[in-house]
């Protein structure tokens, strides 16, 4: 039997720690002297401490912690720590999200944004679209693109069309499309004639961590140039991590709807 202190030496969890997890139920001593509380511990235990350290500092839920440790499926252990796994990476994300933002936006002199205006004509193209979740934008976005790809092929600048209410209450209409001469219907995918539109248009460069700041800045131009929104905003995709795995290189085209209107 191992003494707290040696049990303590050989995982690299402090004896504090160790006490911590016996009062949560987490690691119990194999044995505990009645006369003076002192806790014993078996070298069979090291591996279990040290899982149990891993957990935590992925910052797993005690009691996720101690279903991981009663569980005899391995299966069962697995999905549980893969499901913690993947709420980190979407934590990651957002994080990593908010960090390029703020670096953005902290800038003493930002480059000023270029913005053409430009005159779009109808346009009948393949389509896929749905009334989506803010946050699952992402996820339905890539299945869209997936089956748009096996239907009419890769070719062309895909794009996308993202309803104001998606913005504004977290959820709303959103079309995703490819050019296609003959678009087809199969599965989600059929023509629809996009409308002619004047737009507002910039070009974020890069990842879309922070091309909230793009939509702001973009807004501010057709504000300050007295041109009010008509419309869903639209997307083009010029460069992505479809075409290449570089995301410095990554080209998006946001179009903003717009018409003129007189000054005060």
């Amino acid at each position: 039997m191992l003494a707290i202190g040696e049990f303590s030496r050989l995982t690299h969890l402090s004896v504090r720690t160790l006490r911590r997890y016996h009062d949560a139920g987490l690691l119990e001593p194999a044995a505990v002297d009645d006369a003076t509380g002192y806790r014993y511990y078996s070298a069979d235990q090291i591996p279990t401490a040290q899982v149990v350290h891993r957990l935590r500092e992925l910052d797993v839920p005690l009691a996720d912690v101690q279903r991981i440790l009663r569980s005899p499926d391995p299966g069962a252990r697995a999905s549980l720590v893969t499901d913690h796994l993947r709420r980190l990476e979407s934590e990651l994300d957002r994080t990593r999200a908010a960090v390029a933002s703020l670096r953005r936006l902290l800038q003493p002199e930002p480059a000023p944004l270029h913005v053409e205006l430009r005159a779009v004509p109808a346009t009948t193209v393949a389509a896929v679209e749905d009334d989506v979740a803010h946050d699952d934008v992402l996820a339905w976005y890539a299945g869209a693109m997936a089956e748009l790809d096996a239907v009419v092929g890769a070719a062309g600048v895909p794009g996308g069309l993202y309803d104001n209410a998606l913005f504004e209450d977290g959820h709303g209409h959103v079309l995703v499309y490819r050019p296609a001469a003959r678009p087809p219907r199969a599965g989600r995918v059929h023509p629809v004639t996009l409308p002619a539109v004047e737009l507002a248009v910039a070009t974020h460069v890069g990842e879309h961590d922070d091309i909230d700041v793009t939509y702001g800045e973009l807004g501010a131009w057709v504000v300050a140039n007295t041109l009010a929104v008509a419309g869903p905003v639209r997307e083009a995709y010029l460069v992505g991590p479809r075409d290449t795995p570089d995301a410095s290189a990554w080209r998006t085209e946001i179009g903003w709807p717009v018409f003129r209107v007189a000054r005060a």
